[in-house]
C-alpha cells in the first residue's frame, strides 16, 4: 500500500492514508498465534482482508471487519518484519506532508511505535546492529536466501528509526528509547558504510584478505574467502561506481544487487554522499541489466540452475529473471 499512499499524500488525498494508519494500528493488538506460540506484541500485519460477519443469529444484519495475516497465513507462516517499518515511515510522511502532527501524538500511536521499536531493539544473541530475519520476511516474501541480514531491511530499519526520533514525544519515560535509537542509527550507519559497501577497490581488497584471523585488529573481520568473490561480478563492476551488498554475515558476503535496499538506502541517507553518487553511478552505467525497457528489476543477476534448485527449494514462482528471482517491479520506480 505504501506506492499508493504515497501517490494519494502527493494529490491531496490524505483521508485514506490517516484511516490506513489507524486501522493498522488497530489490527496490532490482535492476538497472533501459529501452533500455540504467539509472536511479539508489537508485530504488525503483512496484509488483511475484509470479511463480512452477521450480527444476530437469523443473519439479516451484517457487518465487515478486517481479517489480519501476521504470518499465520502466509505461505511458509513467516512474520513480516518490514511492515511495522513501513508504518513508521508512512506515519512520518503524512504527518510532514499534511502538517497533521496531532496524530502522531496521540497516545495509541505514540504506544504502537514504541511497541515496533521494542520488537527491533530487543538484546539478543547477534554482534551486529543489523536487524536478524529469516527468509521471507519483507518485500522478497519467499525463499530467496536472504536470511540474515539484508540489506533491505536494515535500510527500512534505518529509516524508521529516524523517523521515530522525530516523532516520540519527549518525557521522562521516553529518554531511555531516544538514547537507544541516537546509538543503534551511529552503529548501523557505520556497519552498512564499512561493511556492505563493495566497488572495484574493496574487489581487490577482498582478494587481498587474510583468513582465520583470531584478533581484535583482524582486517577480514568475517572470514571471507576470496573464492567467494563470484566471475560475474569482477567484469560487471565499473571502474567508477558501486553498491551496497545483499546480505552480510560470518563468511558470507551475497554479491547480488537488490534494487529497493540500495535505492532506499540513499534516500534515507543510510548511505554516505559519495556512495550514493557510485550507486547512481553504477544503475546509469548497468542500464540495460537492471532497468532495460522493462520496470527495474528488484535483484541482479538472478540464480539459475542448481543454485536456483538449492537456494529456492526449486520454487515454480521464482523461476530465473521472474517474480523476485529477477523480476521487473514498477513499484521500486514508484517508491
Amino acid at each position: 500500500f505504501v506506492p499508493s499512499a504515497l501517490a494519494f499524500l502527493m494529490r491531496g488525498e490524505t483521508e485514506i492514508v490517516r484511516n490506513f494508519l489507524l486501522h493498522t494500528l488497530q489490527l496490532q493488538s490482535w492476538e497472533k498465534t501459529v501452533d500455540c506460540y504467539s509472536p511479539g506484541q508489537g508485530l504488525m500485519p503483512a496484509s488483511f482482508k475484509i470479511r463480512t460477519v452477521p450480527l444476530d443469529e437469523n443473519n439479516e444484519a451484517f457487518e465487515e471487519i478486517l481479517d489480519p495475516d501476521f504470518g499465520e497465513s502466509a505461505i511458509g507462516r513467516v512474520a513480516p518484519v518490514d511492515s511495522g517499518l513501513w508504518w513508521i515511515i508512512l506515519l512520518r510522511a503524512y504527518c510532514k506532508i499534511t502538517g497533521d502532527y496531532s496524530l502522531q501524538e496521540r497516545v495509541d500511536v505514540q504506544t504502537g511505535i514504541k511497541l515496533i521499536l521494542s520488537l527491533c531493539l530487543s538484546d539478543g544473541f547477534d554482534m551486529f546492529p543489523t536487524l536478524l530475519v529469516t527468509d521471507g520476511s519483507c518485500m522478497i516474501d519467499r525463499r530467496m536466501g536472504i536470511h540474515g541480514h539484508p540489506l533491505e531491511i536494515q535500510a527500512l530499519f534505518y529509516s524508521a528509526l529516524r523517523c521515530s526520533r522525530e516523532m516520540i514525544v519527549m518525557n521522562e519515560g521516553s529518554k531511555h528509547l531516544l538514547r537507544a535509537i541516537n546509538n543503534r542509527l551511529s552503529a548501523l550507519s557505520f556497519h552498512i558504510r564499512e561493511y556492505y559497501w563493495v566497488d572495484m577497490n574493496k574487489i581487490n581488497e577482498i582478494y587481498r584478505y587474510k583468513t582465520e584471523e583470531y584478533s581484535h585488529d583482524a582486517t577480514n573481520k568475517f572470514n571471507i574467502y576470496p573464492e567467494q568473490i563470484p566471475s560475474w561480478l569482477v567484469d560487471w563492476i565499473p571502474e567508477k561506481g558501486g553498491y551496497l551488498i545483499g546480505n552480510l554475515q560470518p563468511a558470507h558476503m551475497d554479491f547480488r544487487f537488490f534494487s529497493l535496499g540500495n535505492l532506499w538506502a540513499i534516500s534515507s541517507s543510510l548511505t554516505t554522499p559519495t556512495q550514493a553518487e557510485g550507486i547512481l553511478s553504477l544503475i546509469e552505467e548497468k542500464w540495460d541489466d537492471l532497468v532495460a525497457n522493462m520496470p527495474v528489476k528488484i535483484c541482479y543477476p538472478a540464480m539459475e540452475y542448481d543454485e536456483w534448485r538449492i537456494i529456492t527449494g526449486s520454487d515454480p514462482k521464482n523461476t530465473p529473471w521472474s517474480y523476485h528471482n529477477g523480476g521487473s517491479w514498477p513499484t521500486l520506480l514508484w517508491q
